[in-house]
């Protein structure tokens, strides 16, 4: 039975500041030469036939909060679930196909919209609407905190999350928000947390997938991660791929490394395979 203790300020982590700042400048430089185009790779169908399109999944300020939902056409009934958090682009076509693949292992997926209805092309773009996040980080953890909740109203027996670039950030973010209701989270090259006290918080297994030749998140910063929840007693898995960027797993990008991307996807569904369906 999960606890219904009210979710976890982020005061202390959350965007804000000259760290906010530095992040989102980086991820501009290491994305200046970058545009979401969807490649056939980026949109490939999944394995197993799914029903999928946009919902309704909460409202902020009366306004609706619109997703993208992807499930098997056979769900079970007590299938579990999975938050989806996007790059710094948006939702856009990378990620819905990303979202029927998780969908086509057996999850309910649901790929949650933090710009609320807006969708960057180019770098510049991103990096307004990445700004505007970070001042709106309040909203951001309520449009998760709801996204959750949809889908926990849907009777989803466990509830995993994962997100990429940006996205892996607020997935880490999302996890330290609900940290005894989270059943699992991957984070790949999102920007870490390594304050002892916060990481004491998380109940939940977590795998991290890196590149070693990122620019923007510091090997450093993944080794006292990893080392931190270790010594707390935490079940962490992460792997640095050698020479990979920022983004290699994104097949829209420039950055993209199929390698890298083939084995951190298969350790990304074998985690929530273990920790979500078998129970």
């Amino acid at each position: 039975m999960r606890s219904r203790i009210g979710p976890v300020l982020l005061a202390s982590f959350v965007c804000n500041g000259a760290a906010a700042t530095d992040f989102v400048d980086s991820m501009a430089a290491a994305h200046a030469n970058d545009k979401p185009v969807p490649t056939p790779v980026a949109t490939a169908a999944p394995d197993r036939a799914v029903s999928a399109g946009p919902v309704q999944y909460g409202a902020i300020d009366g306004q609706p909060l619109t997703g993208y939902l992807a499930a098997p056409k056979d769900l079970a009934d007590d299938a579990p679930a999975i938050i989806v958090i996007h790059e710094w682009w948006g939702l856009n076509d990378n990620i819905r196909s990303v979202t029927e693949r998780l969908a086509g292992e057996g999850y309910r997926a649901l790929a949650v919209d933090l710009y609320r209805g807006e969708l960057a092309e180019d770098p510049k773009t991103a990096m307004k609407l990445s700004r505007g996040l970070q001042q709106q980080a309040e909203q951001a953890n309520d449009n998760l905190r709801q996204a959750y909740a949809y889908l926990e109203a849907q009777s989803a027996p466990r509830i995993g999350v994962i997100g990429w670039c940006l996205g892996g950030r607020w997935s880490l973010r999302t996890a330290l928000l609900l940290p005894d209701r989270v059943d699992a989270a991957v984070i790949y090259y999102g920007s870490l947390v390594t304050d002892r006290d916060q990481l004491a918080t998380l109940q939940m297994p977590i795998l991290g997938n890196f590149g070693e030749a990122d620019p923007i998140i510091p090997l450093d910063d993944i080794a006292t991660f990893e080392q931190t929840l270790r010594e707390l007693g935490k079940d962490v898995d992460v792997k640095i791929y050698p020479g990979a960027q920022h983004a290699f797993s994104n097949p829209s990008g420039t950055a993209y490394n199929p390698e890298a991307a083939q084995d951190a996807w298969g350790r990304t569904t074998g985690f929530f395979a273990r920790h979500l369906q078998a129970q």
